[in-house]
């Protein structure tokens, strides 16, 4: 995992969704790592500086997979396309948001890894992220937006950023991320 960077995002930042190639974060495709063959399928959230969105999403699936029984099958992580935040906890908000519904809190911000490019599934909060995700790995159709699991969300829908907002748009991304667990659940016992 490459060093945090400054403010400014020097050298390491994915911006409007095109990862700059100086970026030293190396594509799946540009290791020598075969993601390992497990009995466990792998799900990587990922957004951008890992403190909002994404970890979340990861604290809800990995809760939502204990109660369906599927802990076991899945190992869930998230992290952002940007380094800003490596080390961070995830932002107040967001475990204010978690806490009050009964989710873990524990959380340590990190920045998408070659190990992560190679998960099973890799689940972009927004369309920037998926841009930039899919082009850094052979098989583009493994990176889906969150909200193509919600049956009832229009197609492309995204979860917005809550970072500059107020404390109801954290709860409304936790709202977008319920209604796509079902929808992931399924993916889950489809693909074990």
């Amino acid at each position: 995992m490459p060093a945090g960077t400054s403010s400014g995002c020097a050298g390491s930042c994915v911006t409007s969704g095109n990862a700059t190639r100086s970026d030293p974060t190396p594509t799946y495709a540009e290791t020598d790592q075969v993601h390992p063959e497990s009995k466990s399928l792998s799900v990587v959230f990922v957004c951008t500086g890992n403190i909002c969105r994404s970890p979340i999403a990861e604290k809800v699936f990995v809760q939502e997979l204990e109660r369906a029984g599927l802990a076991d099958a899945v190992q869930v992580s998230s992290a952002g396309t940007g380094g800003w935040h490596i080390g961070s906890p995830a932002d107040e908000r967001a475990m204010a948001v978690l806490q009050g519904g009964g989710y873990a809190v524990d959380h340590v911000a990190r920045q998408v890894d070659a190990e992560q490019l190679g998960a099973d599934l890799i689940v972009a909060l927004d369309k920037s992220h998926r841009r930039a995700l899919r082009s850094m790995v052979p098989e583009p159709d493994r990176v889906r937006l969150l909200r193509s699991f919600d049956p009832d969300a229009p197609e492309g829908a995204e979860v917005p950023d809550p970072y500059y907002g107020d404390d109801d748009g954290f709860s409304a991304v936790l709202a977008m991320i319920r209604a796509a667990m079902p929808g992931m659940l399924e993916w889950v016992r489809e693909n074990r």
